[in-house]
This record gives C-alpha cells, sequence and structure tokens, in this order.
C-alpha cells in the first residue's frame, strides 16, 4: 500500500482518534491530579492574629492546618498588651493553603531602658529634637533666672533631677529647666552651702 493510500485510508483515521483520545485522557488526568496535589479550591482565610499571645495563635492556627513562626520581638507599642502579636504575615482574611505559615512579629512587655542625652547648656530649640531622637518625650517647661534664655539648665523626671548617663525608660516625659534671660541663675545648692557658712 502506497503512502497516499495509507493517508486517505480508514486504518489512518481510526489510529489519530485513538492518538486523540489518548491525549485528552492524558491532559485531563493530569489536570485533575495537579488540583489535588495542590488543594485547588481548598483555600483558608487567615484569622486576625492581633493582640493576641503566640500561643492562642498557634491554637487558632494548628486548628486551621496552618502554622505561627515568630520573626522578632519588636520595641514596646502600648496600643498592644505586652507580649501579644503585632504584625502578621499574610494579613488577617487572606485566604492561603493548607499547612501555609503565617509569620509574626511580637511586642515587647514594656519600654526599655534607654540613656538620657546630655542637655544641660544646649538651647531648648537644640534639646527637644535630642530628646525625640533619643526615643523620650517633652516634659513641662520651667523658668528659672539666668542670664541666657531658653537655655538648658536641669533636666528632671518626676522632680527628681537627672545626670547624663542616667537611665529612664524610652517614651518617659522628661522635664526642662531652662533660662529666663532676665536675671543670674543661682544654684540652689550653692546657695544653701553660702547661707550656713559662718
Amino acid at each position: 500500500m502506497s503512502l497516499k493510500n495509507f493517508l486517505t485510508s480508514k486504518v489512518f483515521f481510526k489510529q489519530v482518534i485513538i492518538a486523540l483520545i489518548i491525549v485528552i485522557v492524558a491532559i485531563f488526568a493530569v489536570l485533575y491530579w495537579l488540583s489535588f496535589a495542590t488543594n485547588h479550591g481548598e483555600e483558608i482565610p487567615v484569622p486576625d492574629l492581633k493582640k493576641t499571645t503566640v500561643e492562642k495563635a498557634q491554637e487558632k492556627l494548628e486548628e486551621l492546618d496552618l502554622e505561627a513562626v515568630v520573626l522578632d520581638t519588636v520595641d514596646f507599642n502600648p496600643q498592644f498588651p505586652p507580649y501579644t502579636i503585632t504584625e502578621q504575615d499574610p494579613l488577617a482574611n487572606v485566604t492561603v493553603k493548607k499547612d501555609r505559615k503565617v509569620y509574626v512579629k511580637v511586642n515587647a512587655g514594656g519600654y526599655s531602658s534607654i540613656i538620657v542625652p546630655d542637655l544641660v547648656q544646649k538651647s531648648y530649640r537644640q534639646a527637644v529634637p535630642m530628646l525625640k531622637s533619643a526615643g523620650l518625650a517633652e516634659g513641662t517647661k520651667t523658668y528659672v533666672p539666668y542670664l541666657a534664655k531658653d537655655v538648658v539648665l536641669e533636666m528632671k523626671q518626676n522632680g527628681k533631677t537627672l545626670k547624663k548617663g542616667d537611665k529612664v525608660l524610652k517614651a518617659s516625659k522628661i522635664d526642662l529647666v531652662l533660662g529666663d534671660g532676665k536675671e543670674s541663675y543661682q544654684d540652689p545648692e550653692a546657695t544653701a552651702n553660702d547661707t550656713i557658712t559662718p
């Protein structure tokens, strides 16, 4: 039988149809296997884990066949309870597949201690940015007689005088004693010593 006759014969068309059927069946079998292997259509919404402890978050996620992974402990944020989750990835309500890891960051237990910067003899304009960059806040301002106006003479917290190198909690308010630019400043300790000198 010549090639031309074979290509136009019923046997050739039968073989082509059988081959097409085999290819189509194979494609559907692969697609079905992929959908089963990748849990196609079985997506889980991630719960909101913020303000929950790591232990409770792990319990929630395990019930959904998800896993919690702690990335880091972040600086204390007063908007969240101590040792609770502040950030998560993926975010809440994002749908994920089974066994997906959810990465979380945990709030510290409280403010850390930081060293008070030396603000004495600095101008008020210099002192405020230095406080903020150190993670502290400006408290009350008190003016006392001193020749130079708005120069920091003392740093205080809750009535206690602070010195360079003292430690306070981050975000603490530091009260400033400033010169009023009118008179000479009298050191209270020096004045007391002069008073008791015979």
